[in-house]
């Protein structure tokens, strides 16, 4: 969710064209980090939108936000068994799932630095990733001017616009 600009939905699919146009793009945040925030998904083929989510938490952070909005993007591709890629411009997250869930996983859910933290969220997101073979996580740059990605974006801060 950006600091900058917060742009409308109308206002992204009239700036923004480039970057893929299949996939999940998906996006959280708070403002102030922790305070209230939001989180949005949307699901593109060929650049027509198939499905888009979004929500809010009055007292949240930036990676609770991140979390959400992934574990959303992978309970509608519940049904969905084609490979696709689920994108997020949370690399916490990514690393988290791609790398270091599984050995958690084996340790009980610790780590030896300390608590996993918004262990509830990673558990939940770590088991429909593990639940979903053909699900791609894959990290993006935040307002790189990709059309799916800012409209994710935008969906994450639509509650700041109250636009939604």
């Amino acid at each position: 969710m950006s600091n900058e600009k917060n742009f409308t939905l109308s206002e992204v699919l009239e700036k923004f064209s480039e970057g893929p146009t299949t996939g999940v793009f998906t996006d959280g945040g708070a403002r102030p980090n922790p305070g209230p925030g939001g989180w949005g998904l949307v699901w593109v083929k060929d650049s027509e939108i198939l499905n888009q989510k979004y929500g809010s938490d009055p007292d949240t952070t930036n990676n609770r936000m991140e979390l959400k909005a992934l574990i959303e993007a992978l309970k509608i591709l519940k049904d969905h068994t084609e490979e696709i890629t689920v994108f997020t411009d949370s690399n916490l997250c990514v690393q988290t799932i791609n790398q270091w869930a599984a050995s958690w996983e084996k340790q009980g859910w610790r780590r030896k630095s300390g608590a996993i933290k918004n262990l509830e969220l990673v558990q939940e997101l770590y088991s429909l990733c593990k639940s979903k073979p053909n699900v791609k996580l894959q990290w993006v740059k935040a307002h790189n001017g990709w059309l799916w990605n800012e409209y994710a974006d935008s969906l994450a801060s639509a509650w700041v616009r109250e636009e939604l």
